[in-house]
């Protein structure tokens, strides 16, 4: 069978390789810890839960609108105001299945072939393949441990050309847990204002996992709102993985366009989930912010136990639930038996000689590191680190 040649853009993305590898060998009975997969260890609030059970019976089990149900257009609207002070109306509002289905929505609606892509790397490992779908050029800007992951308006300006159509980032950050403060997006949005063709996705997805501070969005600022698509949903703050809805504040003329879109692809988003996501964003958030005590205390140990390891380098991240060292001091190192030639070997010696599953930084465009899951128990943790600082020890 012939297939479309589209599917040479892109690859099976690394997070997902790593679960399914560590399934199979789970299956052949291995005592794998599994730190890859970046989906919350917690169950689904019980409140939410139950405005699901109760939808169902109320009857909400019919197709749904293309842009989602008003009521929780205007919750969302609602949810924007009180925790962003964005001012948002229902029209400018776009539910999907998964924050990912907007940010696609988006992409293939904005990027036309040959624009180029400003995208600060380390970065989700998606937003490269949906850019290459649309035939769009990727243009990575490296922001290592000494800016602690992030974009500086220096590099920002250095990165512009008359081709720049978009800018795409994450904050709080996947895969670092880095965030960009008020006045670090202000020193962006600087730049920006030379360049007023270009437009901004912002990834606020791990919004509510924020370990020091206030969220801050860059559509905030003046002028910003009319060029800046706010994506977030339901899946980390909520740990609602599996129930699968994103939603997208924008400027009507995108919502539109992606509504068009939507309609030909998916249509609307689950009925039920949509019914229980109201309950979510306009009931209590107790239940978050204990998930986000326990994500801190975990990152905490984490980054103290990996800093630990002589050649081992990492910072402290401010939100999301992850830990992204510097591993590259072992390249040219073995065991003896396994040579660690880059990242990869790296995250394959973790796996088959400790029986701990990470992912390689190069799937986030940083292939001198790895990324670590802190969204599992504490007991987790502790016995990975020790399984880890084992294994990097026969390195020689």
């Amino acid at each position: 069978m012939e297939l479309a040649k589209r599917l040479d853009r892109i690859s099976e993305p690394q997070t997902i390789k790593m679960a399914k590898l560590t399934r199979e060998l789970k299956a052949q009975g291995q005592n794998i810890i599994d730190l890859s997969l970046g989906e919350p260890d917690f169950r689904t609030p019980q409140h939410i839960c139950d405005a699901a059970n109760q939808a169902m019976v109320d009857g909400y089990t019919k197709y749904t609108p293309i842009l989602g149900y008003p009521e929780l257009r205007e919750a969302i609207c609602q949810k924007l105001k009180r925790d962003n002070n964005l001012n948002y109306t229902i029209d400018e509002i776009i539910v999907s299945t998964g924050a990912k289905q907007c940010l696609a929505n988006a992409i293939e609606c904005l990027v036309n072939p040959g624009d180029e892509v400003i995208i600060p790397t380390p970065y989700w490992v998606t937003y490269s393949s949906l850019v290459n779908l649309a035939q769009g050029v990727c243009k990575f800007v490296d922001c290592g441990l000494d800016t602690d992951f992030k974009m500086t308006p220096a590099m920002l300006e250095a990165a512009m050309t008359d081709k720049t159509r978009l800018f795409i980032y994450s904050s709080p950050c996947n895969p670092t847990g880095s965030v960009y403060s008020k006045e670090e997006l202000a020193g962006l949005v600087e730049v920006f204002n030379k360049y007023p063709n270009v437009f901004i996705i912002s990834d606020e997805i791990y919004e509510y996992i924020n370990f020091d501070g206030k969220h801050e969005s860059i559509a905030q600022f003046p002028g910003m709102k009319e060029r800046v698509a706010v994506v977030n949903g339901m899946s980390k703050g909520f740990a609602m993985t599996g129930w699968r809805l994103g939603y997208m504040a924008a400027p009507k003329e995108l919502i539109q366009a992606c509504d068009k879109l939507q309609a030909q692809f998916t249509s609307g988003t689950c009925s039920i989930t949509q019914r229980a996501s109201i309950a979510a964003l306009t009931g209590s958030l107790e239940p978050t912010y204990a998930m986000v005590k326990e994500y801190k205390k975990r990152t905490a140990y984490l980054v103290d136990a990996l800093s630990k390891m002589p050649g081992v380098k990492v910072n402290m991240p401010d939100g999301a639930f992850y830990a992204f060292p510097d591993i590259s001091s072992f390249f040219g190192k073995s065991d003896g038996e396994t040579a660690i030639r880059n990242d990869e070997d790296f995250s394959m010696y973790l796996l088959h000689k400790a029986h701990v599953t990470t992912v390689s930084g190069g799937a986030f465009g940083s292939p001198n590191s790895i990324r670590l899951s802190t969204a599992t128990s504490m007991e987790n943790l502790q016995e990975a680190m020790k399984r880890m600082a084992t294994a990097l020890e026969r390195l020689k």
